[in-house]
């Protein structure tokens, strides 16, 4: 160690050295060991985690040392601070450690210098993916919904969660997106998770194609010279939920006569036009006439 001694010794004659032919005089020297100036570095790593989120509390302690001087031990040193650090919500936190709370308790090295590299613990987002539902049925005149949402990816936190309002409907032939809005519930912290939404897809499907059957009206009468007038026609349908509302008649379906004869109504198909977009429609024509005999 650093300091002076003695250097101690004891002797003992050789065989055949009279100690009486002798004046012997001992005078220990001095050992004299000096500190050590050079600089010696003691690199303090703070101790490192990456965690995910899940709603408790995540803890790393401790670090590792490296020295430059294998003379000097980590017994040679006192470490006088804290070397932990804890966090719950998603975010960086630093240990934060200084080289002040390092003490370099030995007298045999005068040059000590403590070097912290940081660590952290770093707790990650969780990913949530939430997702509308998706679903089909044939057109039946009313709305198609579907208030379902699936939650994924890593989900949320025991504890935590969302509310949701689903806004996406269809109720026509064709698709649109299942939409929805969301609210965390109290306690969830929007900063402790990636949300993504996903909407689903609401489908009406086209029904089967709609044969309308148009049966024209018809009288028989008997000639008095004066004109007869039959107009209009029934309608009958393959689906009851296509009305007379869904098509547009263009025709005239008006027939008049006062001699005796046939007089036919000749409606024909083109004189129909659907009008709704939901069907695909047939039109058949079931002729008949005015008869005056």
């Amino acid at each position: 160690a650093v300091g002076s001694s003695a250097n101690t010794f004891s002797y003992t004659l050789n065989e055949g050295t009279k100690a009486a032919n002798y004046d012997i005089t001992t005078t220990a020297g001095t050992l004299t060991v000096t500190e050590l100036t050079d600089k010696v570095t003691v690199t303090i790593t703070e101790n490192s985690g990456s965690e995910t989120y899940d709603g408790a509390e995540k803890t790393v302690t401790g670090y590792t040392v490296s020295i430059d001087n294998k003379l000097y031990t980590d017994a040679d040193f006192t470490f006088s601070g804290k070397a932990t650090v804890k966090g719950t919500d998603a975010g960086t936190y630093n240990m934060e450690l200084k080289a002040s709370d390092f003490t370099n308790n030995s007298k045999n090295f005068s040059n000590v210098e403590f070097v912290i590299v940081d660590g952290t613990l770093e707790i990650s987002k969780r990913s949530v993916t939430l997702t509308s539902a998706t679903q089909e049925k044939v057109y039946d005149g009313t709305a198609l919904t579907n208030n379902e949402v699936t939650v994924g990816g890593d989900g949320f936190a025991d504890g935590e969660g969302a509310s949701y309002d689903v806004t996406g409907t269809q109720t026509a032939v064709g698709s649109s997106a299942n939409t929805f809005s969301y609210t965390l519930n109290e306690g969830t912290n929007d900063g402790n998770y990636i949300i993504e939404k996903v909407y689903g897809t609401l489908t009406i499907l086209a029904p089967s194609k709609v044969q309308v059957t148009i049966t024209e009206h018809g009288s028989v009468e008997t000639y008095n010279n004066e004109e007869y007038v039959v107009e209009g026609y029934d309608f009958a349908t393959s689906n009851d939920l296509y009305t007379l509302s869904d098509f547009k008649f263009l025709g005239d379906s008006v027939v008049s006569g006062t001699n005796v004869g046939n007089y036919p109504m000749d409606l024909k198909p083109e004189d129909f036009e659907n009008i709704n977009e939901n069907f695909e429609v047939e039109f058949k024509i079931v002729n008949d006439t005015l008869v005056i005999n």
